[in-house]
């Protein structure tokens, strides 16, 4: 019989709170993260806004600790520290064994703003002003590295880059990990830092971001008819998942189950999904093929929902395909923290424990305009108050990846 996998621990790094308490309670009251971008100078930007978190120091990093790390691998070592202070592993010392112990964190861009200022070094002072941290600093396995040399968790350690279904993706490999009995404990989640000019332009270009730049809190409009693009955020979303035997010998706090993850890829397009949502709806479908359950099952669907042109309307095909009328109560939390790329789906899977934890799913907020080709059973604008057992968090790459997460309600 395969193990069951059981969430312990929780971290976040967020435009709308840096804690699992502000996080959550931003998200339970609809106020949103968005504001005008100060990372750099927007003026010749037709986008000019995002989901800041600010300056982020790990307790205990010196300034060369922080100079040594792009901000992206900063932001996962600090959920990390969260994620694992909450497991209650922080209290076991030398009698844990960390080589059963792992990471896989992943990252949809990883150091693009370590990239970016290199090559504005290389270009204006020459190929010896480039900084020997430029490679550690900038590629997209680094936060799980630097997540486990903080923790010293020496077992599987890998990253898994699949644009922004990367920390779905994660969570999916720690659990396998630990069914496969390669590790008791993984640490499993994404990371992103990409508010800078070099990717803000970039998307800006391919008009995958929102150039409205007035009133920012209410730009972001998952499944409105007048959504207009996804607005960047930034941050990092950590879980501590272990072995259900291995959780329980200790005396854990389990939090949630990992039921299962669903995959497929839609082989179709760079950048837009199928229009049908049959790439979607299949990674959907496996989901609840592989935990054994019924469509009638899940009470909460986490949306991808970007507040994109192209995202919403084969979404909501993917949903009626595998829910029809009894489609679960949707929303979509980028409304209020914008898109964190590969770190979406790891905010939202822990929002999809929280709701379980306390009965809460928060809103999709500035849904005023419904979309003719985008009608779904949103809870929209206000929290609602209603038991959950079983969530599906769902996430959709570039590249056509397409992850659905479900994480219920554990029963021992």
């Amino acid at each position: 019989m395969s193990k069951r996998v059981v969430v312990t621990g929780m971290g976040v790094v967020t435009p709308v709170g840096n804690t699992i308490d502000t996080f959550w309670d931003s998200l339970c009251n609809g106020r949103s993260g968005i504001g005008p971008i100060t990372n750099f100078d927007t003026t010749d930007f037709k986008t000019r806004i995002a989901g800041e978190v600010g300056d982020i120091v790990p307790e205990g990093f010196s300034t060369k600790d922080l100079g040594r790390q792009d901000d992206y691998s900063i932001f996962a070592v600090e959920a990390a520290d969260q994620a694992w202070k909450d497991s209650g592993l922080d209290t076991l010392g030398d009698s844990l064994d960390r080589d059963r112990c792992g990471v896989v964190v992943g990252s949809g861009i990883g150091g693009i703003t370590t990239i970016q200022n290199e090559v504005i070094r290389l270009t204006e002072g020459g190929p010896r002003r480039v900084s020997p941290l430029m490679i550690t600093k900038g590629v997209a396995n680094m936060a799980s590295g630097n997540v486990a040399i903080r923790l010293g968790l020496r077992g599987p350690n890998k990253s898994i880059v699949t644009a922004c279904a990367s920390a779905n993706h994660c969570i999916g490999e720690g659990a396998d990990l630990i069914r496969l009995g390669r590790a008791d404990v993984m640490v499993v989640g994404g990371a992103e830092a990409a508010v800078c000019g070099f990717s803000i332009a970039g998307f800006a270009a391919m008009r995958a971001t929102s150039m409205k730049n007035d009133d920012p809190e209410t730009i972001s409009r998952p499944f409105d008819a007048d959504r207009s693009g996804f607005v960047m955020g930034e941050g990092s979303g950590i879980m501590v998942i272990e072995s259900e035997e291995f959780a329980k010998a200790r005396g854990a706090n389990i939090l949630a189950e990992v039921a299962s993850l669903g995959e497929s890829c839609d082989a179709y397009h760079m950048t837009a999904p199928l229009e049908d949502g049959s790439g979607g709806a299949k990674a959907m479908q496996n989901c609840l093929n592989q935990s054994e359950l019924n469509s009638t099952d899940i009470d909460y669907f986490n949306a991808h929902g970007t507040s994109t042109k192209l995202n919403e309307p084969g979404e909501t095909r993917a949903l009626n395909a595998v829910f029809g009328p009894d489609m679960p109560l949707v929303t979509s939390t980028k409304s209020m923290t914008g898109h964190l790329l590969g770190a979406a789906s790891a905010i939202e899977g822990i929002s999809c424990v929280l709701s379980i934890r306390d009965g809460i799913i928060p809103p999709t907020i500035n849904y005023e305009t419904p979309d003719p080709d985008c009608i779904v059973n949103l809870v929209a604008n206000e929290a609602r108050e209603v038991e959950v057992n079983i969530a599906m968090s769902n996430s959709l790459g570039f590249g056509g990846h397409n992850a659905a997460l479900i994480l219920k309600r554990y029963h021992g």
